[in-house]
């Protein structure tokens, strides 16, 4: 369940903004610091399975870089990369200083959309089957 919190931390200082509820996000996930998967790369994950699971509503605020650096004991640079590869893929959206919030799956099939655009094209340009494209997406899909 979302509760709003006000810009500037306090009722009529500004408008207000979704936020996910504290103990929600990241709960008492942490990214595995022994694993062969970069830690960017396991919160980019995590987060996107809970957007799918409904878990992180559309419209959800996650926490600022910094805070979810310090949550996670990562880099703030971790965290920002996985911010902005999730921006990159549709699943969230940047909004300055208003933070970073969870987009419509809709949203995000578009942006997928257009990534899988980008990709056939440059396969044609590169002179790829297509059965060749679909072979070399299909082993980057499953790599780890």
């Amino acid at each position: 369940m979302l509760r709003t919190t006000h810009a500037a931390g306090g009722p009529g200082t500004g408008p207000e903004f979704p936020v996910t509820p504290s103990g929600e996000f990241p709960g008492n996930w942490r990214p595995n610091t022994g694993s062969a998967v970069a830690l960017f790369e396991q919160l980019r994950l995590r987060i996107i399975e809970l957007v799918d699971a409904g878990a992180l509503a559309v419209g959800a605020k996650l926490p600022p870089v910094r805070n979810l650096a310090g949550m996670l004991d990562v880099a703030p640079h971790t965290v920002a990369r996985a911010y902005k590869e999730l921006e990159a893929a549709g699943v969230v959206a940047t909004r300055g200083r208003n933070g970073t919030v969870i987009c419509a799956r809709d949203d995000r099939w578009g942006a997928l959309a257009g990534v899988a655009a980008e990709y056939a094209a440059a396969s044609k340009a590169q002179g790829a089957s297509f059965a060749e494209a679909v072979q070399l997406l299909a082993a980057a899909y499953d790599a780890d």
